[in-house]
């Protein structure tokens, strides 16, 4: 029942705490996004220009596309001759090699056969032997030439005049006086002596390929001062592509970096701290509980990152419209996660973190608040898998919508109209498919739970809850009974329906390690009878840390241990404490043998739960159910909570209680109901 109100002082300082939050995010905001000063546009060749007429304010180079520049270096180099020297050396060595190995004479031919031979390996190394790979290339293109170098010329010569390692070979034979002796000298491997003599020069060849390469214009033209580069709803051909292209980029090279530092830089620095100081703000003021959760203000401040980071990286590299991507996934997960307000106003400050780095600001805006909104209002409560297809359809119908009513107004006839944007916004709605398998991960990795969860865990027919039912049958009718009551509760004051009925079931679950020792488990043997007050109270107050232990043991989230803990605050097994009293009148009683370890509830759902176990389980030991028994029983216990200070930590109205005592009274009515007497036939 407590409402905070925040004072200056504590308001500014809880701000101080998050400065340093505050301060990261904008910083790499800020880094994320363009610097450059040079508006951006988003445009692709053969698609209508979407923007206003753009006129040069500077002379600009034409500069030539990459794939023009590309084309005109492969049709130079196709032309240019690379340098080859002749080795002296590589013959010398391959003669000494033959000389020492044949010196005494070639086994089967005549003494002085093998000088002759020498004179033929020497020709042919005069002729020039190139490599194979180079010679090959000049059997396909006849043209294939080089530049020797000798001295200090260099003469352009065809490849195909020369000779390769294998053709070299079969020159030696072509001589009568060796072709005669073929077999003899097949045996001594003359292959060995033969090695390409013209040899690339690595280093002239490189030199001069640049000097060539350097040649090239990069530009084809100038732009002029006040000359139309392209008006709103041309084609963009390749021509203006090109002249697009090049304007920005030399706008972007007469920005200097002072320039950048105090203008670009400093105005994001302000606008974006800005906003993200006023998000803080709301939170610390509205929603203190999720600027007091660390998981909660990750997530919401992640997200703020993330998603203009990502707008900002798509229109630098024009990789496709800043459209496709899927900014209302952002508000679906946190209205599943949290509530409709902070998804909003979390989608709001990504839109205009995001506005600074697209060109039409106002377009984009508009249409990104406008899906916000509707994946907000049809997606209230995710239950079924289909809601995230509707959600999707529906987002995507209505920013197509938005889009073509911004182009009427901004229009001058219907041959303006940009249709092809039209397949964005759908690849926006299927990528917002991925919102369901994406929930799963943010649910695991800060620890929410999605009401898809919550519908899991509510099976009765698996895991804990099936065991529950079977060891403890009257304990799981109690849960299931006060479930539909607390969740009755929760649906009229507001709160969370299906999580309290979730809590609800699982809330005892400790009692299966003593169930005989509950009364809705007994038939007819009361265990306690044989036992002390003392023990009795322990055993009753175990089923909580016994329940604890349990839901900890299956990986139940935190928020079901929460309904465990809490469900009977730090109230007291009074049944056991005033009969201890009674038996011990004139003993020191310590309270703390009797009571529960707590804490008391925190939020609305934990306190409607103690509310609902507390009325269900002390109607049962009604004498009559009438409409006034029931209403004083309710109103007694629940005036009791309200009194020991239970509800103290709770957001909770009083007005909220009352609801809470009417749905009960009016449910335990009808559950309690008796049924009217028939009359007996008089007999004669």
């Amino acid at each position: 029942m407590s409402k905070t109100y925040i004072q200056k002082g504590e308001l500014w300082h809880l701000v101080g705490r998050r400065l340093w939050l505050i301060a990261l995010t904008t910083g790499i905001i800020v880094m994320v996004l363009p610097h450059s000063g040079v508006p951006q546009f988003d445009y692709e060749l053969n698609h209508p220009w979407q923007y206003d007429q753009l006129i040069a304010k500077s002379e600009t180079p034409l500069y030539k596309s990459e794939e023009v520049l590309k084309r005109e270096r492969d049709s130079l180099h196709k032309t240019f001759e690379p340098y080859y020297n002749v080795s002296v050396t590589v013959r010398e060595r391959a003669l000494q090699r033959f000389s020492k190995k044949f010196g005494n004479g070639i086994p089967g031919l005549p003494t002085g056969y093998a000088s002759y031979v020498a004179k033929r390996i020497r020709k042919v190394y005069d002729l020039g032997i190139i490599s194979a790979d180079i010679y090959s290339k000049s059997q396909t293109d006849s043209t294939l030439s080089i530049r020797l170098v000798s001295g200090n010329t260099a003469t352009s010569i065809l490849v195909n005049g020369l000779k390769s390692p294998l053709t070299a070979y079969e020159w030696l034979f072509d001589d009568p006086l060796m072709q005669s002796h073929r077999n003899a000298l097949q045996q001594c491997n003359l292959n060995e002596f033969l090695e390409p003599n013209i040899i690339l020069d690595q280093e002239r060849t490189q030199m001069e390929e640049d000097d060539l390469m350097s040649s090239i214009p990069v530009a084809s033209g100038m732009i002029q001062v006040g000359e139309k580069i392209i008006d709103r709803g041309e084609v963009v051909d390749e021509r203006a592509y090109t002249a697009i292209t090049s304007y920005l980029r030399d706008l972007e090279k007469r920005t200097t970096s002072e320039q950048e530092l105090l203008t670009t830089y400093g105005g994001q620095a302000l606008y974006v701290s800005i906003i993200i100081l006023l998000f803080t703000l709301y939170l610390i003021l509205y929603r203190k509980d999720y600027f007091d959760n660390a998981r909660a203000t990750a997530m919401l401040y992640i997200v703020i990152v993330l998603l203009p980071a990502l707008v900002s990286f798509v229109m630098q590299h024009h990789f496709f419209t800043v459209y496709v991507l899927p900014l209302c996934m952002a508000p679906l997960f946190i209205r599943v996660f949290m509530d409709s307000r902070t998804a909003f106003l979390t989608h709001t400050v990504i839109v205009l973190l995001s506005a600074i780095a697209v060109q039409k600001q106002f377009d984009f805006i508009v249409i990104q608040e406008v899906g916000g909104l509707v994946a907000i209002f049809t997606l209230r409560e995710l239950t079924r898998r289909s809601q995230i297809f509707i959600a999707a359809f529906t987002v995507s119908l209505v920013e197509i919508t938005a889009f073509f009513a911004l182009q009427l107004i901004q229009a001058t006839n219907f041959t303006d109209f940009d249709t092809h944007t039209t397949y964005h916004f759908i690849g926006n709605g299927i990528l917002l498919l991925l919102s369901y398998p994406m929930m799963f991960v943010v649910e695991k990795a800060f620890g929410f739970v999605s009401a898809v969860t919550l519908f899991e865990l509510s099976d009765t027919n698996k895991g804990i809850l099936r065991r529950l039912s079977e060891v403890a049958p009257g304990t799981f009718q109690h849960s299931i009974t006060v479930g539909n009551l607390a969740a009755e509760i929760a649906s009229k004051i507001g709160a969370k329906s299906l999580l309290v009925r979730v809590g609800a079931l699982y809330h005892d679950i400790g009692k299966m390690r003593h169930p005989v020792f509950f009364t809705e488990n007994q038939v007819g043997i009361n265990p306690h009878k044989r036992i002390s007050e003392t023990e009795s109270a322990q055993v009753v107050i175990s089923h909580v840390t016994e329940g604890l232990r349990m839901a900890e043991k299956e990986n139940l989230p935190g928020v079901i241990l929460d309904f465990i803990r809490t469900h009977h605050g730090a109230g007291m097994t009074r049944f056991f404490y005033v009969q201890y009293k009674n038996n011990h009148p004139d003993e020191e009683v310590d309270d703390e043998l009797f009571t529960y370890p707590g804490p008391n509830p925190f939020t609305p759902e934990q306190a409607i739960l103690m509310m609902a176990d507390t009325v269900e389980a002390a109607s049962r030991s009604l004498q009559e159910y009438t409409e006034e028994s029931i209403a004083s029983l309710v109103n007694r216990l629940i005036d009791s909570q309200v009194q020991q200070g239970f509800f103290h930590d709770c957001p909770i109205t009083f007005r909220d209680i009352q609801t809470a005592k009417d749905v009960l009274t009016e449910r335990l009515k009808s559950i309690y109901h008796t049924r009217i007497a028939y009359p007996e036939l008089n007999k004669r």
